[in-house]
């Protein structure tokens, strides 16, 4: 992160730790203080997510977006009040500057992820379902998934206040603390995954609060939590890197697009590319691997 190294900044590395955790908690405690933001639970239909009062009604969306927005503009407050009383200089100027609002340094990193993702991307190519091929449906696979409710928390505001407050603001406050680039890579994902937990109780909840239901909450919550603190570990090392908030935003809402891959699904569709779905998956890992050096 762009700070000059001749400022003291009044922070220690506990103080740097209870800022990430004061983001964390502000940006989750946020969905559960508002009430149109909480979600009610009927043990009728328990699975459905899609009515009145659950997780992707369209009302409850828009409460957590606002909730979430609010908790961003927080943690961005607090961190230009710690430079203010750093320096004088530009504080609003420093800020952006610290909070990564500028053009990346290298730009082939906002291409970084999709490498990772060559082996799904080459399936939906067997299946003609990539932009601009037959089976191919701007409406279908455009409008209908990015112009909802649903699509503008899962590709649009979800993760541009997740990298503001779990990116930008807390690497920021490890930055100040003097922590090192690896320390800030370890911890701060940590900070991510862990404000993920909190799924476990919706899942409980939805599947109907049974024995069932709880081991399901806690081996999706074990996996999300694993999964977003790798995602984490990448992002952070995306905006160390680059010093820019774009690349980690770009991955962040390509990855949610892709979600998790499924090659079994894959090469039970097409067998007889199971080879060449495969090549495209190693490919596609190594290239990446090598661009991390770059």
């Amino acid at each position: 992160m762009p700070l000059q190294a001749a400022t003291t900044y009044p922070l220690s590395t506990v103080s740097s730790h209870l800022l990430a955790v004061l983001f964390s908690t502000a940006y989750v405690g946020s969905l559960y203080m508002a009430k149109n933001a909480r979600i009610r639970y009927s043990t009728q239909n328990a699975p459905s997510r899609v009515q009145p009062g659950r997780r992707d009604d369209p009302a409850v969306i828009r409460a957590r977006l606002a909730a979430a927005t609010i908790s961003s503009i927080f943690s961005c407050t607090v961190i230009y009040t710690l430079l203010l009383r750093s320096t004088s200089e530009h504080p609003f100027a420093s800020t952006l500057q610290v909070l990564g609002v500028r053009w990346p340094e290298n730009l082939l990193s906002c291409f970084q992820a999709p490498l990772i993702f060559l082996g799904p991307l080459y399936a939906m190519f067997l299946a003609g379902t990539l932009p601009g091929q037959s089976k191919y449906s701007i409406d279908r696979h455009f409008f209908d998934v990015f112009w909802t409710w649903i699509g503008v928390r899962n590709y649009v505001m979800g993760p541009l206040t997740e990298e503001i407050v779990f990116r930008a603001c807390v690497l920021a406050v490890y930055t100040m603390g003097s922590a090192t680039r690896w320390e800030m890579i370890a911890f701060a994902p940590l900070v991510f995954g862990l404000a993920h937990v909190h799924h476990a109780w919706d899942t409980y909840n939805r599947y109907g609060r049974t024995s069932d239901a709880f081991k399901r909450a806690a081996f999706s919550t074990l996996f999300q939590t694993a999964y977003t603190t790798l995602f984490g570990a990448y992002a952070s090392f995306l905006l160390l890197r680059t010093n820019s908030l774009l690349p980690p935003l770009v991955a962040h809402i390509f990855c949610n697009i892709m979600g998790l891959p499924q090659i079994g699904d894959e090469l039970r569709r097409f067998p007889a590319y199971k080879r060449t779905i495969t090549a495209a998956y190693i490919i596609g890992i190594i290239c990446f691997a090598f661009t991390l050096r770059l």
